[in-house]
């Protein structure tokens, strides 16, 4: 990843620094761009909160080639990772790729690896139109998300996302903060039970399933499930929309003990190798997006980077399980947190 990871900084230099430690600290307030909004506290605590849980070490069993698989939504995944729908090439990550190669990497790289990636949306109309294009071309193994648009624009690109032959669409809900999109005469705005309830069964009626990202709370995990959400991801978007929220990793525990059951529970947000993947799934989650990371291992080294970068977090994922005891995902449970 050395080579990758160079490659990566030369090409979004002036917009990432593609540090060694991605923690939000030398890009903060850089949105446009990778960093965080404002003061970046809410980037920041995603990264700092999950740092600081801690694992029990267990060296006495014989778990020696733990099981990384999974089932999620219907797919089966070899580990629960999915990369998180991450789009603007030119104005986010400077442009030094295009954004079909980029997120052709993104989505190709994952079907490479057993898992999936998601695409993203926005403006220039580029963003959703690449992502698209490349779903279809790995034959519907890819998960559109669409922003909270308001008017027509929501119901016609999910038309256009069921042309992909996707089985899993998502919203990212979390996105209605993102006031410049109003700026430019594209509003985006929270919507109502109702509005999620008439959408889901929408997508419901074409045999697909939804995902809901952008919750932090247990009331809004409830919602979800009662208007027929398959999953949710625990996310504050990066912390690119709101300042000032607690990490990911806090809110996590407590919005999966009220859902747990009743839908999947994803999580993304600071989580950089295969111990905070642990960490997640330990405090609650079913899997866990990935978003910087895998940003910048297409960037640098397009499909064959993308590839490199899950290689390794897998390696890292299975040596953790090794040294905490856990023989596959399922025995992934509180245990294996340290809480002294």
């Amino acid at each position: 990843m050395k080579e990758t990871r160079e490659r990566a900084r030369e090409l979004m230099k002036g917009y990432c620094r593609v540090c060694k430690v991605c923690d939000g600290k030398a890009c903060a307030g850089e949105v446009p761009g990778m960093g965080g909004l404002g003061t970046a506290a809410s980037f920041k605590n995603n990264v700092t909160a999950l740092a600081g849980v801690r694992l029990n070490m267990r060296l006495v069993h014989d778990v020696s080639a733990p099981d990384t698989s999974v089932s999620l939504l219907g797919l089966d995944l070899a580990m629960p990772v999915l990369a998180a729908p991450i789009g603007g090439v030119s104005f986010n990550m400077g442009g030094g790729v295009s954004e079909e190669e980029y997120i052709e990497a993104v989505v190709g790289g994952c079907r490479d690896s057993g898992v999936i990636g998601c695409t993203g949306d926005g403006v220039p109309p580029v963003i959703h139109e690449s992502g698209y294009a490349a779903i279809s071309a790995s034959d519907g193994h890819g998960i559109p998300f669409i922003k909270p648009w308001e008017g027509p624009e929501l119901a016609e690109k999910l038309d256009k996302a069921r042309t992909t032959g996707c089985s899993i669409f998502g919203m990212d809900v979390d996105a209605a903060g993102l006031v410049t999109l109003r700026q430019m005469g594209r509003p985006v705005s929270p919507k109502t039970p109702a509005e999620l309830e008439k959408i889901i069964e929408e997508v419901h009626g074409w045999g697909g399933k939804f995902i809901l990202k952008g919750i932090m709370t247990p009331d809004e995990a409830l919602l979800a499930a009662r208007v027929g959400a398959d999953a949710i991801v625990v996310s504050n978007h990066g912390g690119r929309v709101l300042d000032h929220t607690p990490g990911t990793v806090e809110v996590l525990p407590e919005v999966a003990a009220a859902v747990r059951g009743r839908l999947a529970i994803l999580v993304d947000g600071g989580v950089r190798d295969g111990a905070d993947v642990l960490k997640m799934l330990a405090l609650g989650a079913d899997a866990v997006m990935i978003g910087r990371p895998v940003s910048v291992a297409a960037v640098g080294g397009l499909r064959e980077g993308v590839v490199k970068y899950l290689a390794a977090l897998k390696g890292q994922l299975i040596q953790a399980m090794v040294l905490t005891g856990s023989a596959d995902i399922a025995s992934v449970t509180p245990r294996v947190i340290w809480n002294g």
